[in-house]
């Protein structure tokens, strides 16, 4: 039978590895298309695919079954479940992989693109530029079409004259960049607020003016140290929370 091929990942040896994979494995179950098989490899397989072991393998299904987007069935094998409720916490723990997964799964619908001013607020991060393009999208659950949180993605125009907007349909931009465009990513900064919706925030999310969001600004940067995209992301804030995991050091 079939089974569902998943994206692959270069671990960082500083992090968890059940997580990164876990959150890889993430990315690439809420990022597949329709016509993708729906059962996973085996846990052998997969602890091959990702270069660990057996134990982390398992612990990153246990992480996925209890979200709810795969099952597992005794003699069966473990299934991608279709019709999964995709929503998550806000999380930051510092891989671009776990940011990828963070963005992915709901249906992305491309509001627009174009240039446009760097904005006052923005302009340390792109000294060099006085205009960056900008793409807007809107992100629904999968299921009831209810929008979760709408992105704002300033990226530098030689980047951006190379990005397919079918590809921002169906995957972050993080993984545009990365897979797509061919950027080599060193880091991503993030940060999280609480804000009050905007008139736009509020018709787009289609929740009350100023009623409290979540808002997320990462910037990402190419291994020279460049900022090559600033995404501005507003969830709703009753459909995500913000958690931040931290690791303790061996002794």
């Amino acid at each position: 039978m079939t089974t569902f091929a998943p994206d692959s990942l270069a671990l960082n040896r500083k992090l968890p590895l059940w997580y990164q994979v876990s959150q890889s494995l993430r990315a690439s179950i809420l990022g597949r298309c329709p016509s993708d098989p729906l059962r996973l490899p085996t846990e052998d397989a997969l602890a091959e695919h990702y270069g660990v072991s057996v134990l982390t393998m398992r612990q990153a299904l246990k992480e996925l079954e209890a979200e709810g987007l795969i099952s597992r069935h005794r003699r069966r094998g473990t299934f991608i479940e279709p019709s999964a409720r995709r929503v998550s916490p806000v999380r930051l723990l510092g891989s671009v992989d776990a940011i990828v997964a963070q963005q992915s799964g709901e249906r992305t619908t491309v509001l627009g693109h174009g240039s446009a001013a760097v904005p006052a607020e923005l302009g340390e991060h792109f000294p060099d530029l006085e205009e960056a393009v900008v793409f807007r999208r809107l992100r629904c659950d999968g299921e009831s079409g209810e929008p979760t949180n709408w992105a704002e993605n300033l990226v530098r125009p030689e980047l951006a004259e190379r990005i397919d907007l079918a590809d921002l349909a169906r995957w972050p931009m993080t993984k545009v960049l990365r897979d797509a465009v061919g950027v080599r990513i060193s880091r991503i900064t993030d940060t999280v607020e609480a804000r009050l919706a905007d008139p736009e925030t509020a018709r787009l999310l289609q929740v009350p003016l100023l009623s409290p969001i979540l808002h997320y600004t990462g910037v990402t940067y190419d291994a020279s140290g460049r900022a090559v995209d600033v995404a501005r992301i507003r969830y709703r804030g009753d459909r995500f929370s913000f958690s931040v995991t931290l690791e303790a050091d061996a002794d």
